[in-house]
């Protein structure tokens, strides 16, 4: 708990005082902040600035779900008219924010309107990093419901689809695009995409997922042009080798949508920089959540930028719990958590697999027989050289979710985590549950 002498200087809002929050972004940490603030028994006006003129909606489905038509707009909304007016919630659509004043404690919109605030919360997400390659049409990034709409569209389409990069979006677009029976290869400049994450051995078992699902890869490989327009596009690679695609798609990566605020006077280093409690190092009334948020982790004893929906959502509770109760601040230290759906294959990960010394692998990737087999299973369990249990890769194993999840929060040996999970590797598989 915090001393009352020290309220004034971590937030904007007085302990039990009402007054205006200002949540600049509509992405799920934004309106996760607004809905905690009302279970937090904040009695204040709060005011829900998007730049875009769509309702709040949920991304994850932006690439599965929606993609492939499975899902409509209204299962994707994440707060209605409707709820956001029970909830006292004021929503400012279709404008986006322009520049913060701190000093003044207002945010300007591009029109030129501008919005006064006690307490602002920064939530403008990440943006797709651009096609760095030349084309009249055809080529995509996925980032917003409009990018969906729009390659949606296109692979309705005949014709091949290229994706440029390997990584998770990549790899659920390409997932997507075969279950619409297009034919899709991928295009990545490192051998393993994923292997800087989870590393090559295990990383391995991804590119080899791709090719039971007959999708061809091109790792190692860069691209050195992209010409043509929709229907006919060259993708020429590095080693010479040209691709032929109706559809091409780009995911190289995202970056903060930090840009508008250069001029605030807030300290800016790859996302707002904030203390352990997500407020602006330099403005205390100044809140970050999710992809814009570089905080500093207790647990790790850095500074940490984490583009995760589940990161979202968890630090928006807290940034609500802070704001409400400024009496009461709590430092944010989650447990790293992140999931993708790709083909038929559940994966989550939790920690920190990339500063690993050391793996094991727990279970069988290869396709189950027998007539009580599931879906494949495995765990791979990491650590750093501490003896700790500090990061692992689950793959369709809900029970061992929940194990490594829970020996990564409480500190676990690694030792002992591998013998719970060897018991339950002994139990018969389980269909993994969906979650989106």
């Amino acid at each position: 708990m915090t001393p009352l002498s020290a309220v004034t200087s971590q937030s904007g809002l007085s302990p039990g005082s009402s007054g205006t929050v200002v949540i600049v972004g509509a992405s799920v940490g934004g309106v996760r902040t607004a809905q905690a603030l009302r279970r937090e028994s904040f009695d204040g006006r709060i005011i829900l600035i998007g730049a875009e003129s769509e309702l709040p909606y949920d991304k994850p489905p932006l690439s599965k779900q929606f993609l492939a038509g499975l899902w409509p707009a209204d299962r994707v909304v994440l707060l209605t008219e409707e709820a956001a007016k029970e909830a006292a919630i004021e929503m400012r659509l279709g404008t986006a924010a322009d520049h913060l004043a701190v000093a003044e404690g207002q945010v300007v919109l591009a029109d030129g309107g501008r919005v006064d605030y006690d307490t602002v919360v920064l939530a403008t997400g990440s943006l797709a990093r651009p096609s760095p390659w030349g084309a009249e049409s055809g080529v995509h990034v996925l980032r917003t419901i409009g990018d969906s709409r729009a390659l949606a569209d296109d692979l309705a389409k005949d014709g091949p689809v290229v994706v440029v990069g390997g990584g998770f979006i990549g790899a659920e677009v390409a997932a997507t695009a075969r279950t619409l029976g297009r034919e899709v290869a991928i295009v990545d400049p490192l051998e393993v995409p994923v292997g800087r994450v989870l590393g090559s051995e295990v990383g391995a078992l991804f590119t080899d997922l791709h090719h039971r699902n007959g999708v061809t890869t091109h790792f190692g490989t860069g691209v050195e042009a992209l010409e043509g327009r929709a229907g006919d596009l060259t993708v020429q690679l590095s080693g010479g080798q040209s691709l032929s695609a109706a559809t091409v798609v780009v995911g190289i990566g995202a970056v903060p949508n930090d840009g508008w605020l250069a001029s605030s006077g807030l300290l800016v280093e790859d996302g707002v920089v904030c203390n352990e409690y997500c407020s602006a190092v330099d403005a205390p009334e100044v809140y970050a959540v999710g992809d814009i948020a570089r905080w500093m982790h207790p647990g790790y004893s850095e500074s940490c930028r984490v583009e995760h929906w589940t990161n979202a959502v968890e630090q928006a509770s807290c940034v609500a719990h802070n704001i409400a109760h400024p009496d009461d601040l709590r430092a944010y230290r989650p447990v790293e958590y992140v999931w993708s759906d790709q083909y038929d294959w559940k994966i989550q990960i939790v920690g920190r697999p990339a500063n690993a010394t050391e793996h094991r692998m727990i279970g069988d990737l290869g396709r189950p027989t027998g007539p009580d087999a599931g879906k494949p299973r495995a765990v791979a369990v990491y650590t750093d050289g501490s003896g700790r249990c500090t990061a692992a890769a689950i793959v369709n194993w809900p029970k061992a979710l929940i194990a490594t999840r829970k020996a990564i929060a409480v500190q676990a040996g690694f030792d002992e985590t591998i013998e719970q999970l060897e018991m339950l590797a002994r139990t018969p598989p389980q269909p993994a549950r969906s979650r989106s």
